[in-house]
């Protein structure tokens, strides 16, 4: 537990802003969502997504946006830590969970005055200690209950970890393990799927949890804005949707879209469009309150598809890998910044950004700083967003199991077997990463081992509690 004088400390180093310094905060991401499902990052989708494309033309798009991780529970601690998943614990899903020493960004700006909210999913650790739920909530994972109201949170409403996409508490019947089904229409005979929603103090949720469950946590992110709103309170707010992770369903209302295609893609592109309308609503209600100039908005995924190329509907382009991959397919997702008058729009970037680049660069835009020392592997956008054309000097660097990726500039360095062999690729020219360049660039390789191995030992220590 981090000592109350060190974070007291830590507080006071926070520089003050000024309120028309502060701009209001969401972040919206997606659940296992390709970078090839939003018309916007792919002309030929068969999903319609036309709120999220509106996203895209009306701010910045990434060509170049990574999740720190290709699996969620790590990626979702790099946006609320600016660190990398490796250096708090959480080395993939269901494992570790968010520790109280890690500072959050919840808790910088609810240092400065901001109200702050997360709604869906939490995957950062369990939510009972009591009753069993989801993946590992109960008696048995005690060791890992870190509640969202532990990190900074005033509010929240909040599930462990996956849930349908559609009536989130049920499934049916006679439920194959298959990941996908139509709307349940036989209600009286379905079963619990085991999860719960729960609120801010730790009690289950009963009420208007039925239908589309894009629509159920929308309509707890709204309130909670309007609340902000209404008191003159900046805010922050996570909005992360379970759509479309498994098991993906849709409604007739989503689905009668997608009738000629088959069960699977008819529930997952349904429920992308359900999620999509959400995003739909939100920004009308920026509009309604007259917040939207003043709101930071940003959308992504935690990952790349679910499934194998061909077989499941969630679409990584050409680009080589899928959820679990750290080829570009597996941790190059969809990454959108709406921030009127900051952001130009219908621009795009190049600029290879990452999840962990949200804290820097929210503080930066309130300006703030970051309260010590300890590293910190995101770096500020906000010269990016009003340049777009700008490079990155700063290397990115990835792990995931035997899996290391270290990304300096146009080229790429990867390993599948913890460091044994490399193969290495220029991504300005081959973004599908078709043909490995290792044999021909010997220097290169062994200047990227040495600082990707330089960047391990980092976090390692971190890992090992050091930062604390």
């Amino acid at each position: 537990m981090r000592p109350l004088f060190a974070f007291s400390l830590a507080i006071l180093s926070v520089l003050e802003a000024t309120a028309a310094d502060k701009p209001n905060v969401i972040l919206v991401m997606c659940d296992d969502l390709g970078i090839g499902d939003p018309g916007c990052f792919n002309a030929e989708s068969p999903i319609h997504t036309p709120h999220i494309d509106a996203m895209a033309a009306d701010g910045l798009k990434f060509n170049r946006f990574y999740s720190a991780a290709p699996v969620c529970s790590p990626t979702r601690g790099s946006c609320l830590t600016g660190r990398h998943p490796y250096r708090y614990g959480i080395y993939n899903a269901n494992t570790g969970h968010l520790k109280k020493d890690e500072i959050t960004l919840s808790e910088l700006l609810k240092t400065q005055g901001y109200a702050t909210g997360h709604f869906g999913k939490w995957h950062l650790g369990t939510l009972t200690t009591t009753v069993k739920d989801a993946n590992r909530g109960g008696p048995k994972g005690a060791k890992h209950f870190s509640p969202p109201r532990q990190h900074g949170y005033d509010d929240s409403f909040v599930t462990e970890s996956k849930v349908p996409t559609y009536d989130p508490m049920i499934k049916p019947a006679n439920a194959r393990d298959n990941g996908h089904w139509d709307a349940i229409t036989d209600k009286a005979n379905a079963k619990s799927y085991g999860t719960h929603y729960w609120d801010h103090t730790g009690n289950p949720v009963t009420e208007n949890l039925e239908g589309d469950d894009s629509r159920v946590i929308m309509d707890r992110a709204i309130p909670f804005i309007e609340n902000a709103v209404a008191k003159e309170t900046p805010f922050f707010a996570a909005v992360w949707f379970h759509a479309p992770h498994l098991p993906v369903v849709a409604g007739e209302k989503h689905a009668k879209h997608y009738r000629d295609h088959e069960n699977y893609e008819r529930n997952y592109y349904g429920c992308v469009t359900a999620l999509d309308e959400q995003v739909g609503r939100l920004r009308a209600k920026l509009a309604e309150l007259n917040v939207a100039d003043n709101t930071m908005l940003w959308f992504c995924s935690d990952n790349g598809p679910e499934g194998s190329a061909g077989k499941a509907p969630g679409s990584a382009i050409d680009f080589r890998g899928r959820k679990r991959s750290l080829y570009e397919g597996g941790v190059r997702v969809p990454g959108i910044l709406v921030w009127p008058g900051h952001t130009k729009a219908g621009s795009t970037t190049d600029f290879p950004a990452v999840t962990s680049d949200y804290l820097p660069t929210v503080l930066a835009a309130i300006g703030a700083e970051y309260p010590d020392s300890r590293p910190i592997d995101g770096i500020s956008l906000i010269d990016v967003i009003a340049n777009p054309n700008l490079q990155r000097s700063e290397p990115l660097g990835f792990q995931s199991g035997r899996q290391l990726a270290w990304h300096q500039g146009r080229h790429k360095l990867i390993s599948s077997d913890n460091g044994k062999t490399w193969q290495l690729y220029d991504l300005a020219q081959d973004p599908s990463e078709s043909h490995d360049l290792a044999d021909r660039n010997a220097e290169r390789v062994s200047s990227m081992k040495q600082a990707i191995t330089k960047w391990q030992a980092s976090c390692k220590s971190s890992d090992n509690g050091q930062d604390y």
